[in-house]
Order: structure tokens, then C-alpha cells, then sequence
């Protein structure tokens, strides 16, 4: 049976884009859409075999104040838990749910940084890409870092979060998936944009991080 998967965004759509189409998802309350997953990519298999601990890690990057650390916290938590100051290094959260366990490394998104992030990525299952859906200025920035990433491995998933969705001036999915270009991006591979947010301390997750929690323990048990 093939895997269901749900993927919503804040304005009650996410993409979903496969083979260089892109397919669009109705966020109904607690109903499902199936879509297939890619076989496991070759880079993962090979760093998997390497020893303990490789291979299994999903790797989350993004430009500095994009949000990755305060979406961990609240995915990890179930609750809003924001971070104000960038992450200077690594931050690695292990997240718990009833099918799967899922190990989270994420390497913050400054220039003095950025070289680590090529270092780490043949040795995970899939990336998690987020971007400030309100930083107009700095998209271009995000789009090349993304291409450049991505480039030699034509069959790694990646979840894209277009976050921030809650702020003034974002742009809504659709104008992130052209502002990255996802669509010039492999056909091969499968890709998910979501847009999320992450609201006031201490509240609940919103549905559309806790569809992106569900996604990415999907991908990670078809990945394995």
C-alpha cells in the first residue's frame, strides 16, 4: 500500500513537486493524500553503512534567522518555544513518535558556517530546508545555497519550510516555490514545500508544523 501523507500549509495549501510538476493539496481537517516516495537515495545507503549513527540523521539548514532552531523546539515539544538568538555551531534534537525515531542535526545558517554544511550532507536521509518567508532581500541568497546543496545528489528528499507565514509581507508558497526555482531543481527527486509558522510561546504547534512532523517521519520511515 502506498504510503498517505498529509502536507499543509498556513493559507490551506502545500506543494508537492515530483518529476518537474508541481501538484497542489487541500489541507481538509485530519484527511490524507497519497503520494509515493523516491527510493532511498545511494549517498544515504553508503553513509549509513559507514557505522552507528550515520546515515540516519536528517540535517536541517537555512539562512541565519530563518527560524530552524525555534521550529525544532516546538516540533520536539508539541509547543512554541521560540529562539531569538541564531544558532552559532550545531544544534542536534532527538524527536520521539510512535513509528519512528528521528534525529535532528542542525548547522547554523551563518557565512562563517556554511562550509560545514556540505561536510554533512552525504550522510543523512533527507534535508530540511527552511527560509524566512518574509526576508525578500535575502531569498536569492537561500535559492543559490539550496542549488548548490542539492546539486550532486539528484535523489535526496527535501522538505522545504517556507516559515515566518505569519508575518506581514510574506510571501505565500506559491512565490517561494518560484522565488527558490524548485521547479529547475532534478526531476528525479521527491520535494515538499510547506508553509509554516511558529506562534506564541508556550501555545500549542499550529496544524501546519504539526503536518510537516507527520511528513517527515513518513519520508524517514520510507527512507531507512
Amino acid at each position: 500500500m502506498d504510503p498517505r501523507l498529509r502536507a499543509a500549509a498556513l493559507c490551506g495549501t502545500a506543494l508537492a513537486l515530483a518529476g518537474g510538476t508541481v501538484a497542489v493539496f487541500r489541507a481538509w481537517a485530519r484527511r490524507r493524500s497519497a503520494v509515493s516516495l523516491p527510493a532511498r537515495s545511494a549517498a544515504a545507503a553508503a553513509a549509513a553503512d559507514q557505522g552507528k549513527g550515520h546515515g540516519k540523521q536528517i540535517l536541517v539548514l537555512g539562512l541565519d534567522g530563518a527560524g530552524k532552531t525555534s521550529i525544532l523546539h516546538s516540533l520536539a515539544t508539541n509547543h512554541v518555544k521560540r529562539s531569538m538568538a541564531p544558532t552559532e555551531g550545531f544544534n542536534a534534537i532527538c524527536i520521539n513518535t510512535e513509528e519512528s525515531q528521528m534525529e535532528f542535526l542542525e548547522i547554523g545558517g551563518s557565512e562563517s558556517l556554511r562550509s560545514y554544511w556540505n561536510m554533512y550532507l552525504p550522510k543523512v536521509l533527507l534535508l530540511v530546508y527552511v527560509v524566512d518567508s518574509a526576508d525578500h532581500a535575502r531569498l536569492p541568497v537561500a535559492k543559490q545555497l539550496l542549488h548548490q546543496l542539492i546539486q550532486n545528489n539528484s535523489t535526496l528528499p527535501v522538505v522545504v519550510l517556507a516559515n515566518k507565514q505569519d508575518l506581514e509581507g510574506a510571501y505565500c508558497i506559491t512565490d517561494i516555490h518560484d522565488a527558490l526555482a524548485l521547479s529547475d531543481i532534478g526531476d528525479e527527486r521527491k520535494m515538499f514545500l510547506i508553509g509554516t509558522h511558529v506562534a506564541e510561546d508556550g501555545s500549542e504547534i499550529s496544524s501546519s508544523m504539526q503536518d510537516a512532523k507527520e511528513l517527515i517521519g513518513q519520508l524517514v520511515l520510507e527512507t531507512q
